[in-house]
């Protein structure tokens, strides 16, 4: 990797899911991944207009864990394990695709405001075809530091660890400022991190950072600064560079464009490893047309 690599700013593009504007960070062009973490949308912070609604239909994963860290507002997982789940704030839902599981989003009606990030990691090849599993973690290791609140929402950070299971060295922390603040975390200097500003406006090794856009930061670092000079919110992911090529199309994480043919074959026909959600009240999504698809990272 070169010095122009180590460390890149990345711009967020905008996005819309289940009728909501986001922030996608990854993956782009530039930057397909963080160690595992593939995939990252930012939704929010927003207030919602009366009878606004975020309704994600049923819709199928292969290849990858989902990983929803709420911040604010109320939201209704569904998935065909038979799982039924709210995420408040404060709390992660990590969802476990493997070989095939389909779910939904609802936002709970009379929502007010609507605040989180998802992610996805991608399954090493081992893992990929484990079979599918849900988990609900509404207690997460948080401490007071130098005036900022530290949350570890994935891995070991600073002695503490969150309490999921992942197939890949990870990491990542919430960090919130109520105002002015300046902390510094450890890094393992064997992971690549990423750093992604929520709200506000926050100084990141003495460099500028606002909402929309992802500061990149290859291995060998150390540790990682931060000054805040009023209310501010940011997420840092990391872990180990993966690696394997992976290839994510649509909702799929896959090696081949075969099995990712064949999944969006298997779903729109209602076979394969993917099972029913029940109780939502509509159609499922459909798999758009899986042709012409390359090799990514």
């Amino acid at each position: 990797m070169t010095a122009a690599q180590q460390r890149q700013r990345i711009a967020t593009h905008p996005g819309n899911v289940g009728g909501l504007s986001i922030r996608r960070a990854l993956p782009t062009r530039a930057l397909p991944m963080v160690g595992a973490w593939c995939f990252l949308d930012h939704l929010g912070p927003a207030t919602l207009a009366p009878g606004q609604e975020m309704r994600v239909a049923p819709h199928p994963h292969i290849g990858l864990q989902t990983f929803s860290w709420m911040i604010e507002g109320e939201i209704l997982h569904r998935d065909s394990l038979g799982c039924v789940q709210v995420i408040r704030p404060g709390q992660v839902n990590l969802m476990t695709a493997g070989r095939g599981i389909a779910h939904s989003e609802e936002l709970l009606p009379g929502a007010e405001r609507l605040h989180m990030t998802q992610l996805w990691i991608a399954l090493p090849d081992g893992a990929r075809h484990m079979a599918p599993a849900f988990e609900h973690h509404p207690v997460l290791p948080v401490m007071q530091r130098d005036g900022v609140r530290i949350t570890v929402i994935a891995g070991t950070c600073l002695g503490a660890t969150a309490p999921m299971q992942f197939h890949s060295p990870l990491v990542g922390v919430d960090v919130v400022a109520h105002g002015p603040a300046a902390t510094t975390l450890p890094l393992d200097r064997a992971f690549e991190h990423g750093v992604l500003v929520l709200r506000g406006e926050v100084t990141v090794d003495g460099e500028a950072l606002a909402p929309g856009t992802l500061l990149f930061l290859g291995p060998g670092h150390r540790s990682m600064s931060f000054a805040f000079d009023g209310p501010a919110q940011l997420l840092v992911i990391g872990g180990a560079p993966f690696a394997e090529d992976v290839l994510l199309w649509w909702n799929f994480v896959g090696r081949r464009p075969e099995e990712i043919m064949q999944a969006a074959d298997g779903w729109n026909a209602g076979r394969g490893p993917f099972g029913v959600v029940e109780g939502y009240d509509g159609a499922p999504l459909v798999a758009p047309d899986p042709s012409g698809l390359r090799i990514g990272r």
